[in-house]
């Protein structure tokens, strides 16, 4: 997780960070409330105590739009097997796959 959060392209952390049933441990949101101050919302229907609230948990399901897109970006062979050896080449084709897919669904 913490190399994520340093791989990140915002100047800021952000409040939230939204993750899959992998992200809900105890440990783990302990760490990035005191380290980071940063609330995770993960949900797990197994667990017997709940840390979160319904409430928040409406907001993960909104994660399927993000999904969707990945999804559809390896619809484009040459973002899936990255080809380009220069990284300003792979975000230009990143780019105009982004530009084909919000083209084709206006």
């Amino acid at each position: 997780m913490e190399e994520v959060l340093a791989g990140r392209f915002l100047d800021e952390l952000p409040a939230r960070l939204i993750g899959d049933k992998a992200y809900d441990s105890d440990p783990l949101d302990q760490k990035l409330a005191d380290d980071y101050g940063i609330e995770i919302i993960a949900p797990n229907r197994r667990r017997r105590s709940k840390t979160q609230d319904g409430r928040k948990l409406r907001r993960y399901r909104r994660r399927w739009k993000v999904e969707r897109l990945f999804a559809w970006m390896h619809n484009f062979r040459r973002l899936v097997t990255r080809w380009e050896y220069h990284i300003q080449n792979f975000l230009g084709f990143v780019h105009l796959a982004c530009l084909h897919m919000l083209l084709r669904h206006l």
